[in-house]
């Protein structure tokens, strides 16, 4: 499985966006649905990231957690000044949004695969577009599996629509600390994979969110017999211009917002190993 390159030319200057729909997720995670007020960017793929600006406070590269015609969709969480202030948005505000950037999920590639899709945290927003293409595709696939993990029981992200997956899908759950009424899986997502439906000779693996959590799943289904050209994953580092121009985001000989964020784990794994990436 290879990186595939970017699906789209991205606009040069940024676009606006009003927020149609705001939905929390969690105490410090939104979902904001934005809708082009004059004409839209160029399409975005799964796996891809746009620019967002807050106006007034400065712009964060945000994956697209949602493609619906011209409309984008975007899960933030609050942890600086810049997705504070998206992530305090309301139905009616107006960001600017630049993109598409980056590389997307290679999903037509596992035709007739089993998918094994595993996230971690809000790494399952880039991985909820995959999920809904697969979904939408009865018989194309093989066997599909949603792992996710997360820290609590209240940082769950998309609830309603997870359950729906399951109705369709192998979807499993973990966290990492339970609280009084969880009565689910406790612990990291890796335990989850004795229960998934696939065969790792001939799976396609598609992985997002903490790196730890990125190496050890990786890890444990090359054990499995899983070829590293058959897992992708998503990388993160700090992104500036989105362009391959700063160098801030640059892992290796990798500049991660051109040749990322989605990689194989053929190329991912010497450079993960290498601390001082």
């Amino acid at each position: 499985m290879t990186a595939p390159a970017a699906v789209s030319r991205p606009a040069a200057l940024p676009v606006p966006y009003r927020v149609a729909v705001r939905t929390a997720e969690a105490p410090d995670t939104a979902t904001i649905v934005l809708e082009p007020v004059r004409a839209a960017l160029p399409p975005f793929a799964p796996g891809q990231f746009a620019m967002v600006y807050a106006f007034g406070v400065g712009d964060v590269p945000l994956s697209v957690s949602g493609i619906d015609g011209d409309r984008l969709t975007h899960t933030v969480r609050s942890v600086g000044a810049v997705s504070a202030a998206l992530h305090g948005l309301a139905a009616g505000d107006t960001v600017a949004v630049r993109g598409p950037f980056g590389t997307g999920w290679e999903l037509p590639a596992a035709a007739g695969r089993d998918l094994l899709v595993v996230a971690g945290g809000i790494g399952l927003a880039p991985l909820r577009p995959l999920v809904r293409a697969a979904l939408a595709a009865p018989g194309e696939y093989g066997r599909l599996n949603v792992l996710v993990g997360s820290r609590t029981p209240r940082d769950l992200l998309y609830g309603p629509e997870v359950r729906a997956w399951a109705e369709r899908a192998r979807v499993l759950v973990t966290v990492d600390r339970p609280d009084g009424r969880w009565d689910g899986e406790v612990g990291v997502v890796t335990t989850l994979l004795d229960r998934a439906a696939f065969d790792p000779s001939s799976a396609a693996a598609f992985i997002c969110g903490p790196e730890p959590m990125i190496r050890a799943t990786a890890a444990e289904l090359t054990r499995r017999g899983t070829r590293p050209d058959r897992i992708a994953v998503s990388l993160e580092r700090t992104m500036h211009c989105a362009t391959g121009h700063c160098g801030h985001c640059q892992l290796g000989p990798l500049l991660l917002c051109r040749d990322g964020p989605v990689v194989s784990w053929t190329t991912a794994r010497p450079l993960l190993l290498v601390r001082e990436l």
